[in-house]
């Protein structure tokens, strides 16, 4: 098995390519050992010094280390091993009856053509920087939209920009009722 590696924006977040689908459909973020017992290859990159997040998307896994700890040439080893091991065990990615996010109810029609923006438009361009983007709430009454990073766009330094110069003018753009994009942290 080949894993190739990508560097993020986010210098202490590196994207990892297995060559397969990881998580098709259904991203899913772990910031702490407590989250990661739901998947068998979180859990196990939790296990490893300094790793502090985990972000599995289409057909890649992003892992955030600690910000003051050992650098990327002696993680990424450890890291590559773990994907490896997982991958080759025949492991599930989740385990079965493991809670992972799920959004539900009825959406607004405005709400809904965010959505069908962000997972058509945007989504797939913070994809490619190993990072994920979520909506979280918007207010009908002052247009603002409230939206969450995930992977490697968690904590980025370039992420409001991405916000306020890409999101933001595409969704005003195409769904005129936005009038401003937020980060919720």
């Amino acid at each position: 098995m080949f894993i190739q590696t990508e560097a993020t924006p986010n210098p202490n977040v590196l994207k990892f390519l297995p060559g397969r689908m990881v998580a098709p459909g259904a991203p899913c973020e772990f910031l702490s050992i407590d989250q990661a017992t739901a998947s068998p290859l979180a859990e196990a990159l939790f296990q490893l010094e300094d790793v502090t997040g985990v972000f599995f998307g289409d057909d890649y896994l992003s892992v955030t280390r600690a910000a003051h700890g050992r650098d990327w040439s002696d993680i990424k080893p450890e890291v590559l091993a773990a994907v490896m091991d997982h991958f080759t065990s025949g492991a599930p990615l989740i385990r079965e009856g493991a809670h992972t996010e799920e959004e539900s109810g009825e959406d607004s029609e405005i709400v809904a053509e965010i959505k069908s923006l962000l997972d058509s438009r945007i989504r797939p361009a913070v994809a490619q920087d190993g990072g994920d983007i979520l909506f979280d709430a918007f207010d009908e009454e002052t247009g603002v939209l409230s939206l969450r990073m995930r992977g490697a766009c968690a904590g980025c330094p370039s992420s409001a920009m991405t916000l306020k110069a890409g999101v933001e003018q595409m969704m005003r753009h195409y769904v005129p009722e936005v009038t401003r994009v937020e980060q919720v942290l």
